[in-house]
């Protein structure tokens, strides 16, 4: 009953929050160019005078060429951190000991599915480019021709969080090449084109997501889009390890997701892409599956699979803070699971949360 609760308080916070960016102002006539000087020192302290709302102009004396001048200079103040909405849902006052900076976390047993550690594993929130892994399971699994063109058009571009690509409107790569970097470097406009390259269009390609998220027995999941800009794409990180495990078994996925690099051709042109994930590259880590994902409302996510101390698990972390906090939470996991003997693994180890 709680959880049906909190269900219906996240989506109205779906429906309720929205995130705005505010354009940087041009300066007024004040701070003109004959005012812009390389010396100067200030005579007097810096005083604020009257501005707009978010706004402060400080009013400056300088010394230019012996003379005093005096420069008015406009300073937009910074927005305030956007909450998550697993902030908004209060699932930042859950603790944990091993102080992870993700507000939710699993780490689960690949051969036996058994729970090793868990931290609000059953709420579902915005999982942002983590669906991307479930495109690429559509995709191997609808048997489309890898090798057919595939072009960036201005459907692909995104209207939504105005996120920038490095596949121009016009750019044509193999539907292998659009999974590829969709995977390993999380480009949108590759997920978008993949999408709009279904039978079907975008919608039955979406449909199918969901199908094939029913299918694995995914419930906390609903899809909206192929690349995970919407917030609406949600799941709940036991539904991801079920993810997980099923693209686990597709070949192609584990190659492409985990690559540190590749030289992909565009338009008969070679560039490099990387991956968003720079533990794949490290030598202490040895990780067969793995996507990441960010957008405001979802924060920094991790979805992983990956052998530790011989045994193979799968990771997710959802809804952390700081640009390279999920990784470091899969470090902490790591270490903690090194720590524990094996029998300590037999049953579950750790578990809080709603």
């Amino acid at each position: 009953m709680y959880k049906l609760a909190l269900s219906a308080l996240i989506s109205l916070m779906f429906a309720a929050t929205a995130v705005t960016a505010t354009p940087a102002q041009a300066a007024d006539g004040a701070a003109s160019k004959k005012h812009q000087v390389k010396k100067g020192k200030a005579r007097q302290p810096v005083r604020v005078v009257a501005a707009e709302a978010g706004e402060r102009v400080v009013k400056r004396v300088i010394k230019v060429n012996g003379r005093r001048k005096v420069v008015y200079q406009r300073i937009i103040a910074a927005a305030p951190p956007v909450p998550t909405m697993g902030d908004l849902a209060g699932l930042n006052m859950t603790h944990d000991p091993l102080d992870l900076k993700s507000n939710v976390a699993l780490v689960l047993d690949q051969a036996n599915s058994e729970v090793l550690f868990e931290k609000n594993s059953n709420v579902a929130l915005p999982i942002a480019s983590i669906t991307k892994m479930m495109t690429g399971l559509v995709v191997v699994e609808a048997r489309q021709d890898m090798d057919e063109m595939l072009t960036v058009t201005d459907e692909d571009v995104d209207r939504e969080k105005f996120s920038s690509s490095r596949l121009k409107v016009g750019t044509q790569l193999t539907r292998a090449n659009m999974l590829h970097v969709a995977l390993m470097s999380s480009e949108n406009r590759a997920a978008s084109a993949l999408g709009r390259n279904y039978p079907g269009g975008k919608p039955a390609f979406v449909e199918a997501m969901n199908a094939k998220a029913r299918e694995l027995g995914m419930v906390d999941t609903h899809y909206v889009d192929s690349s995970g800009l919407s917030k609406m794409n949600v799941a709940s990180a036991r539904d991801l390890a079920k993810l997980a495990m099923a693209a686990y078994q597709q070949p192609i996925l584990r190659q492409y997701s985990t690559d540190a690099k590749a030289m992909i051709e565009t338009n008969g042109r070679p560039m490099q892409f990387g991956t968003t994930n720079h533990l794949v590259a490290s030598p202490d880590w040895a990780i067969g599956l793995q996507k990441t994902g960010f957008i405001n409302e979802a924060g920094r996510c991790l979805m992983m699979q990956a052998v530790i101390e011989g045994r193979s698990v799968i990771m997710v972390f959802l809804d952390s803070k700081g640009k390279q906090s999920r990784t470091a939470d899969a470090g902490r996991m790591r270490k903690w699971l090194e720590a524990l003997k094996p029998a300590a693994l037999s049953s579950p180890s750790y578990s809080t949360g709603m």
